[in-house]
């Protein structure tokens, strides 16, 4: 399907059009149950934050569940085996109810409530990542998808992101093939899918970039993406998402 320029900006006017009349109509009220919220406290209430499904010990190089806390330096038996491109990922949550509803409402069907709470969640995480991380960035999507979506959930939760950090977003690594969804593969076919999918179009001006996404599933669309920005000459990268599936 070709799109053309003026499609793309008509698509992306509405859907700004469409988050600024949800946001006006919408009370501040935690974002699963709707309890009232007070204003200026982040849209989940005190019980729903904590029946959320938290992720209490984690690989600190990918973010997999793991049942004991792993000793400093230590990683997971993947890991060690086929050791990631990037150096430390944050994902305090589990890829499950009500957060696996909620990020496929996010993305699917334009629930971007969602959007506040999560960057709630994902700021407190960030404490947890090394401080010298000098840039955000989102996981490109393919400007197809972005055209038919009308946004990028993973810039949606980045640029609040960068104005409460004051880090800036790096804005020239494109998705440049239109790879199928990686949640429709199975693992093996995974990596194969996303060969080649990103490029840098101009000079990085980063040392540590933080990649920032929703889901981190097995990994691969991580691995390929920094792999990519250490081949530009990034010296290090991390990775924060709101869920580890």
């Amino acid at each position: 399907m070709n799109w053309s320029p003026v499609t793309v900006k008509t698509l992306s006017l509405l859907s700004l059009l469409g988050r600024g009349l949800e946001t006006a109509v919408l009370p501040n009220a935690c974002v699963f149950c709707g309890t009232r919220c007070r204003p200026g406290e982040a849209p989940i209430c005190k019980d729903c934050h904590a029946d959320l499904p938290w992720i209490e010990n984690a690989c600190g190089r990918c973010a997999s569940p793991v049942e004991a806390v792993l000793p400093s330096g230590v990683h997971c038996s993947r890991c060690q085996a086929n050791p990631p491109p990037f150096d430390a990922t944050i994902a305090p949550l589990g890829y499950r109810f009500p957060v696996d509803a909620a990020i496929k409402a996010m993305k699917f069907r334009r629930k971007l409530c969602y959007v506040s709470a999560f960057t709630h969640l994902l700021a407190k995480s960030m404490q947890r990542l090394p401080g010298e991380i000098d840039a955000l960035l989102p996981v490109p999507l393919h400007w197809v998808r972005h055209a038919t979506r009308g946004f990028n959930q993973a810039a949606e939760l980045c640029r609040p992101l960068s104005t409460l950090t004051g880090l800036p977003l790096i804005r020239n690594v494109m998705r440049t093939r239109a790879t199928p969804y990686q949640s429709g593969l199975v693992a093996r076919h995974r990596q194969g899918n996303l060969r080649s999918a990103f490029s840098v179009r101009a000079a990085l001006h980063a040392d540590h970039v933080l990649i920032v996404d929703d889901v981190v599933t097995t990994g691969e669309t991580c691995r390929e993406l920094a792999q990519v920005l250490l081949d530009a000459g990034v010296e290090k990268v991390s990775v924060l998402a709101v869920a580890r599936a």
